[in-house]
C-alpha cells in the first residue's frame, strides 16, 4: 500500500454542459493504492476548482468540487477480470491504471446538472432577458389572452368618454 498525493492537469473538460472542471484546470489527487486479491483498490479524493454559468440567470459561477473515488481495477486473469463486464471494472494493464474515466465518472455525478449561482436566484424575465435579482420591481403588465379585446375596446375609448359614461 502507497498514499499519492499529487497535482495533475485536467487532460478534458470534465463536467456537465453548464459547469465544468476546464482542461488544464489542476487537479489534487489524495489517493491511498492498495494491491487486494483480485486487483488494485484506489481509494481518495478529487479535489479542482469550477467554472461555469447560473442556470436561471446566466450569471458566471466559480467553485470547487471535491469527489470520493473507489475503485478496482482487476489483475489480468484474475477472476475479477473474467466474470464482469469490460466496462464494468477497470484492468490493470501493462502493471498500470488509468483513472481518467473513474474521475470523469465521479464528478459527472457530484456536479449539479443546473446549477445556481444561489438557491433564491429569481433568474431571468421571461418576456426581455433582465435579471430579475437587479431590479426587483421590473414586471410586464400582462394581459390574459381571453380578456385581450375587452382591453382593446377600453383603450379604444376617450378618457373623457369614459368618464362620462358614454359608450
Amino acid at each position: 500500500m502507497f498514499s499519492v498525493q499529487d497535482t495533475v492537469d485536467s487532460p478534458t473538460r470534465i463536467g456537465v454542459e453548464l459547469i465544468a472542471i476546464q482542461r488544464g484546470a489542476p487537479l489534487a489527487l489524495d489517493l491511498r493504492v492498495e494491491s487486494v486479491s483480485e486487483g488494485v483498490l484506489v481509494t481518495g479524493t478529487v479535489t479542482a476548482p469550477t467554472i461555469g454559468e447560473c442556470s436561471r440567470c446566466l450569471t458566471a459561477i466559480e467553485g470547487r468540487v471535491r469527489v470520493a473515488l473507489t475503485e478496482l481495477f482487476a489483475y489480468p486473469n484474475s477472476t475479477t477480470a473474467a466474470t464482469t463486464e469490460e466496462d464494468e471494472v477497470g484492468h490493470v494493464v501493462d502493471e498500470k491504471i488509468d483513472l481518467e474515466q473513474s474521475i470523469i465518472d465521479a464528478v459527472g455525478l457530484e456536479l449539479p446538472f443546473s446549477p445556481v449561482c444561489r438557491p433564491d436566484c429569481a433568474g431571468l424575465c421571461p418576456q426581455c432577458g433582465v435579471v430579475l435579482d437587479t431590479d426587483p420591481d421590473h414586471h410586464h403588465d400582462q394581459i390574459d389572452p381571453r380578456w385581450a379585446k375587452l382591453a382593446e375596446i377600453v383603450t379604444a375609448q376617450s378618457p373623457d368618454a369614459a368618464d362620462r359614461g358614454e359608450r
